[in-house]
């Protein structure tokens, strides 16, 4: 009886369970963090971010940053209503990162990337390490990861800095990090302060180990050990393919899509599951209709919700299994729930629990 159900949920598509909000804007809008049901931001090209505090009704289009205006906002982090960082990618300097603290009037930059060769992928603010993370793709060999502390009521930002371990995250030739829904940079998965996702020629979560004698909230880098442990994943390898997003779930359950953002189409290695905290993963049964850039879990309704270009699919068995959201035609680039965003202004908010 069970092993019918189960199929049947598998295989049935699901009504659609996004509303579409007004945006104000015709940007490819690349990032988005909610903070709360009410209190979200987002970014997107063209120097693009917006901030919402009742709960998507009305998206405040913020000040763009001053040199900002080509520029592709693809992550967002903040710590409030007021206070915020965006990240730009690009090629060399045009990765950049600004900072708000007046509510998205003002903006300041904080940090330009070093590397002419280089190329931001993932913002991570962790407040349990008071630290900003910023994760770029391979140079001379090996991944950058830059860090600083931010303390204090004004959320001062200090000098960046590259050592977090002094072990550099070795890569291989045509392994990188793709900057699709900033959700690369990830805490709570593995044992460790955070863990990062890889894609290209090999897919990887790459996991930050902590000594088990320090607390992962220690406020002082100084003295604390780690290193750096590898978990393969299941994804095809290719220039465009790989692993896209990670998320953690409940007991220690954690999902990562992707698949070719060149092939949108193509629903073979978009979708992996582990039970273990994220140390052993398993291609999905079922996958995604497709190419999938973002992740989250849906804690009120137990189930995961991924999104891409080409739809919404959603999985009620920790990604085993995905059903296709029916009435979605995707167009979206990532998730942070309740909301999504996606190509020209694209904003929904997601209906909690309509999918049990």
């Amino acid at each position: 009886m069970w092993v019918l159900v189960i199929a049947v949920v598998a295989t049935t598509p699901m009504r659609a369970q996004w509303m579409l909000q007004e945006s104000h804007t015709t940007a490819s809008l690349r990032g988005v963090q909610a903070l709360s049901a009410e209190v979200a931001w987002a970014s997107g090209t063209d120097g693009t971010v917006l901030r919402t505090v009742d709960g998507g009704k009305n998206w405040e289009p913020c000040a763009v940053p001053r040199g900002a205006e080509k520029l592709d906002f693809r992550g967002v982090q903040a710590v409030d209503a007021r206070t915020a960082w965006v990240m730009s990618s690009g090629p060399g300097d045009a990765s950049r990162l600004y900072q708000t603290k007046d509510a998205c009037r003002t903006w300041a930059l904080v940090f330009s990337n070093p590397d002419k060769a280089g190329f931001w992928d993932g913002l991570l603010y962790s407040a349990k390490l008071k630290t900003l993370f910023i994760l770029g793709d391979p140079v001379d060999g090996a991944y950058r990861l830059f860090f600083a502390r931010v303390g204090g009521s004004g959320y001062e930002t200090g000098a960046f800095s590259h050592d977090w371990n002094e072990h550099p995250i070795a890569a291989i030739e045509g392994q990188a990090a793709f900057a699709a829904s900033n959700t690369l940079l990830v805490e709570g998965v593995g044992d460790g302060a955070f863990s990062l996702l890889t894609g290209g020629m090999k897919s990887e979560v790459v996991h930050e180990e902590r000594s088990r004698v320090q607390p992962l909230d220690m406020a002082e880098k100084e003295g604390a050990f780690s290193e750096w442990s590898r978990t393969p994943l299941p994804f095809a390898a290719g220039q465009a393919s790989g692993a896209f997003s990670m998320a953690l779930g409940s007991g220690g359950h954690v999902v990562v899509v992707g698949g070719d953002y060149q092939k949108p189409g193509e629903r073979a290695s978009t979708a992996a599951w582990s039970d273990n905290g994220g140390y052993k993963f398993a291609p999905a049964v079922t996958m995604p209709g497709g190419y999938r850039s973002g992740v989250a879990y849906d804690p009120a309704a137990k189930v995961w919700v991924a999104v891409g270009t080409s739809g919404t699919d959603v999985s009620a068995d920790d990604g085993r299994n995905w059903v296709a959201v029916t009435g979605d035609n995707g167009g979206w680039n990532a998730v942070s729930l309740p909301f999504a965003v996606g190509v020209k202004g694209r904003i929904g908010v997601w209906a909690t629990g309509a999918a049990k």
